[in-house]
């Protein structure tokens, strides 16, 4: 810093602030100035606000005069919203009449279509979408698959919202070429879109590992709408399923299928569920108690072929065992959608670079979502691409603002159990502290570094969730709480009102 500005960063969404003390409140997710800690940066001006309000259940960020009657994320009733500013307020407007093209009809996307047109009303405004459906809530797919939703809750917005913000929306097109030096993207129909500011949100899509089999009638991937209801037909027509890959999606996909009275088994490499997000002990109870939802579950299992002729007939692992399957989903990651950038010649590692503001290597494109790599981390969640989508929209409407990073936090749809797995969940090294709770199916575990929360998992009960979560992403001083040498009981109490 200089010495004569500060800046600030919100933990719950990574904007950054720019001045001598924190802000009231928040401008892109509306959390209040106790969230802010101080960030070393260089300064420029800060921002104004709007009215949101957030699920305490998933962190779902909604705009409005109101509260849904129910999360369009997770279901949690009106009540679990609570107000992130007492009364809406307008961003900063700004006079730019730009022409903003945004490319991926994502949260990514949308939400870098709604911070610009917030920002800059005169703005000439396109969104590009590769998918014929309207823009929806991808992360409720396997809530559709579960039968919990319709196909009509889906969308983000519906159509009228488009023409009243004056957003053209193009649906069923894909953009093929990037021109950054002319500034013109091509879509596949041939139609040419000039630019003065662009948005790149094309998402990501999902990785089939390189084994036998993978092209056989009955093997499916589960990333659009279209994959869902072609798992719905199947699942509707009996047979054996195999679900690969034990992390969130394969799990909610194993799930839903298990939810509609499918014969389904999961199949994870690793020796618990959700690796990346679970100890092994909060694994081994998850399995439990899907075995308890009758979801057949093998650790350790390296596939190596998808046997049969043109359909699948089974799955063949590398101890030469076999399953019979007539139907086999891929769940084993995503990778960015990074063709194009790497076309236009933008810096692309796992993702497309981007810096703080998150602009790519190419002034006047910027990057948000799952195809963005801020800082060496490709986020791919949903929290993180609303955000990102959220800053690159003022950024490309000339109002500085920075995204400072967010811890990561994973919670799980369909299965009927309550889990919440945020920050860093396992020690590095001695200088991390961990206490642990188990009672009656469920479980807690902390864990501290300097006194500070920086991580936890919550499975079976999530109800002081929300204040967990804040304290990982404030990174809580717990110090005096420690001095006292709790149990992990003690810590459980502690967050309870």
């Amino acid at each position: 810093m200089n010495g004569k500005t500060k800046a600030w960063r919100c933990t719950v969404c990574g904007y950054i602030h720019r001045d001598q003390e924190p802000p009231d409140v928040c401008p892109v997710c509306g959390a209040g100035s106790e969230a802010f800690e101080i960030y070393t940066m260089p300064a420029t001006e800060p921002l104004q606000q709007v009215q949101l309000w957030k699920c305490l259940n998933c962190t779902y960020i909604h705009k409005g005069t109101t509260s849904p009657d129910t999360c369009p994320v997770c279901g949690a009733p009106r009540e679990r919203f609570e107000p992130l500013l007492d009364e809406a307020s307008p961003l900063t407007h700004t006079d730019r009449k730009d022409v903003v093209v945004v490319i991926g009809g994502g949260v990514a996307g949308v939400s870098a279509a709604e911070s610009v047109r917030h920002s800059a009303p005169e703005a000439e405004l396109i969104m590009v979408s590769k998918e014929d459906e309207l823009p929806y809530f991808r992360l409720n797919l396997t809530r559709f698959l579960a039968g919990e939703l319709s196909l009509d809750v889906l969308p983000l917005h519906q159509v009228t919202w488009y023409t009243e913000n004056r957003i053209e929306l193009l649906t069923g097109e894909e953009a093929t070429n990037l021109d950054v030096q002319s500034r013109v993207v091509t879509l596949r129909s041939g139609k040419r879109l000039g630019y003065d500011q662009l948005v790149l949100a094309m998402g990501s899509h999902s990785f089939v590992p390189p084994i036998g089999g993978v092209h056989k009638q009955g093997v499916y991937t589960f990333r659009t709408v279209k994959d869902a209801q072609a798992l719905l037909k199947q699942a509707s027509q009996g047979g054996p399923c195999v679900c690969i890959g034990g992390g969130v999606l394969g799990i909610e996909t194993a799930g839903a299928i298990a939810r509609r009275g499918g014969d389904v088994t999961l199949l994870e490499s690793h020796e618990w569920l959700m690796p990346r997000q679970l100890n092994q002990l909060g694994g081994e109870m998850l399995a439990e108690h899907m075995r308890g939802m009758g979801i057949k579950m093998r650790f350790g299992a390296r596939t190596r072929e998808i046997l049969g002729d043109e359909c699948v007939g089974g799955v063949q692992f590398e101890d030469e065992t076999i399953i019979p399957a007539e139907h086999v989903i891929f769940a084993t990651g995503v990778r960015p959608n990074s063709y194009l950038a790497r076309l236009a010649g933008l810096e692309v590692n796992r993702g497309v670079v981007v810096n703080n503001r998150m602009e790519t290597s190419c002034p006047g494109v910027f990057a948000a979502g799952d195809l963005a790599e801020h800082h060496g981390n490709v986020y791919g969640l949903w929290s993180a691409s609303q955000f990102q989508g959220s800053i690159s929209g003022l950024n490309v409407c000339g109002i500085w603002t920075d995204f400072g990073g967010l811890p990561r936090s994973n919670s799980l749809k369909v299965l009927g159990v309550d889990l919440l797995s945020v920050g860093q969940f396992q020690p590095e090294d001695g200088s991390y502290l961990v206490f642990e709770y188990t009672n009656e199916g469920k479980y807690y575990r902390f864990v501290f570094q300097d006194g500070m929360l920086v991580g936890s998992i919550l499975f079976g009960d999530t109800f002081f969730g929300a204040a967990v979560q804040k304290a990982v992403e404030k990174r809580e001083d717990f110090s005096g709480v420690l001095a006292g040498k709790p149990t992990g009981r003690d810590i459980v109490e502690h967050f309870l009102p």
